[in-house]
């Protein structure tokens, strides 16, 4: 059982590429949750959990910090998501709706700033607290960046805001690119999958903006 939570302890090798059971589980899982939230099914919020603390082990194993400590939010506000969408449950309406220019251009302002600063303490974490990070972060700010950016857009899915699926396509672009450099293959893919869904989500949830507003 303790094998299944190292990242060295391998499902299956495609192409010479070898994936984990802890990335292959946490993948199917997210994918999952992803696939549910577009649909406003509350069963998404559960799923996620179980995605979130398996990649958790993950991120740390392979020295994504950022994304590490991200995953901590995301159990978080999945909890309250979980809350929030509860007495929703038996209504199959998705109700969407869009924010007011005036707070997304300040969210996003926010977001931009914060992920700068996150970055430049994530480049020195290592020497702020070296036994809990013993080695160096990979790519601090661009990592940085999109966990600010992740952190909105899931800030924002509670609330059903159309918007949340801007910041998810462009952590997903970002997330095919970065993955790939650390070698994480399939972790990468799943991100080009996510990519298209997330573009889904942004078709479904503002056909549904439009149908509320009639």
């Amino acid at each position: 059982m303790l094998e299944f939570w190292s990242v060295n302890s391998i499902a299956f090798t495609v192409l010479g590429y070898s994936v984990s059971y802890l990335e292959l589980a946490g993948t199917i899982l997210y994918l999952g949750s992803v696939w549910l939230i577009a649909r406003g099914n509350i069963l998404t919020w559960p799923v996620g959990i179980a995605s979130v603390l398996l990649y958790m082990v993950l991120f740390y194993q392979i020295r994504l910090y950022s994304d590490f400590l991200e995953q901590i939010y995301y159990l978080i506000v999945s909890i309250y998501g979980w809350w929030r969408w509860r007495d929703r449950e038996s209504d199959r309406t998705l109700k969407t709706r869009y924010g007011s220019p005036v707070r997304i251009l300040a969210i996003a302002t926010g977001t931009i700033a914060v992920s700068m600063v996150w970055g430049a303490i994530m480049s020195r974490i290592h020497l702020f607290l070296p036994v809990i990070f013993p080695e160096p972060a990979d790519f601090p700010y661009l990592d940085a960046l999109t966990t600010g950016m992740s952190f909105t857009a899931m800030a924002l899915m509670p609330g059903k805001y159309v918007e949340s699926w801007y910041y998810w396509i462009v952590v997903d672009s970002i997330a095919i690119g970065l993955y790939r450099a650390k070698g994480v293959i399939f972790l990468s893919l799943l991100y080009a999958i996510l990519l298209v869904m997330a573009i889904g989500g942004l078709r479904t949830w503002k056909k549904a903006t439009r149908a509320t507003e009639r």
